[in-house]
């Protein structure tokens, strides 16, 4: 019975999210996450982002499902947790005594609300689309001055952007001499070069091909250098390597994950 409701959840999860509008869903998970987290509590899985333990995390995925990654309390996956673990254990973005100028891409229900009643951060929410946006603008195109950044974040957006050097062109742009940028993305590590075509344009094939029907290609290891051809400097931060074992568990982090991390 168990396995069978499990596997009725996961045909859900993907119905829903090969369905239905990602700002629809943002405003929906307002209702649904403390009853998915009332439900799954228990002492298995920890979300490091707010502390709460449960019996399992939730399936997620919009092709193959992943088992235990959506954390029912903060709706966060395997890479907002480990980013998270970075910024608190190695940077002083929740510490600097210097008010930073944050400006966040597409921002995520994991993090708006902690960011948002941060005291040492002026906190800017970018987007074309996402209800959580302070500024509806286009990445290829962005409306602010040169240098204006302490730090950027934009994770899991540029593979759905066609001109992705033009977007991070303008992430340079912006980022502050001395800034930091993380930009997150799927990445196949074992393809050396970026894939991508053009020509394939039915939502369908997407989903077959680049694993999404709004990604627009699959990025290999050559992503790092495409950044750092953009004028970044690239730290390639294998996180769970620096962290216990036992813990990348308890977390459910994905063993191996890259953490882009460019200054300026």
């Amino acid at each position: 019975m168990c396995n069978l409701v499990k596997s009725l959840m996961k045909k859900l999860f993907k119905i829903i999210l090969n369905t239905i509008p990602r700002p629809i869903l943002i405003r929906l998970s307002y209702v649904a996450r403390p009853i998915l987290a009332f439900i799954l509590k228990g002492t298995t899985f920890t979300d490091p982002i707010d502390g709460r333990s449960f019996k399992s995390f939730l399936p997620y995925g919009y092709g193959n499902q992943r088992n235990n990654v959506l954390s029912p309390s903060t709706l966060s996956l395997e890479r907002h947790r480990l980013l998270w673990l970075y910024l608190n254990n190695e940077t002083d973005f929740f510490t600097s005594l210097e008010k930073k100028q944050v400006l966040h891409f597409a921002p995520e229900q994991a993090f708006y609300k902690l960011f948002r009643n941060q005291k040492n951060i002026n906190y800017t929410t970018t987007d074309l689309f996402s209800p959580l946006a302070d500024v509806k603008a286009d990445i290829c195109n962005l409306p602010f001055a040169d240098n204006s950044y302490d730090v950027i974040l934009c994770n899991h957006v540029l593979e759905h952007i066609p001109d992705d050097t033009k977007a991070m062109q303008e992430l340079y742009r912006i980022l502050k001499p001395g800034g930091m940028g993380i930009f997150q993305i799927p990445q196949d590590l074992n393809r050396e070069t970026t894939f991508s075509d053009d020509s394939i344009t039915n939502q369908k094939e997407r989903a077959a091909i680049f694993g999404q029907y709004d990604h627009v290609r699959i990025y290999g290891r050559d992503y790092f250098d495409k950044l750092r051809s953009i004028g970044f400097t690239v730290v390639e931060e294998e996180y769970t390597k620096k962290i216990a074992p036992e813990l990348v568990e308890k977390y459910c982090l994905a063993k191996g994950e890259i953490i882009p991390v460019c200054f300026k």
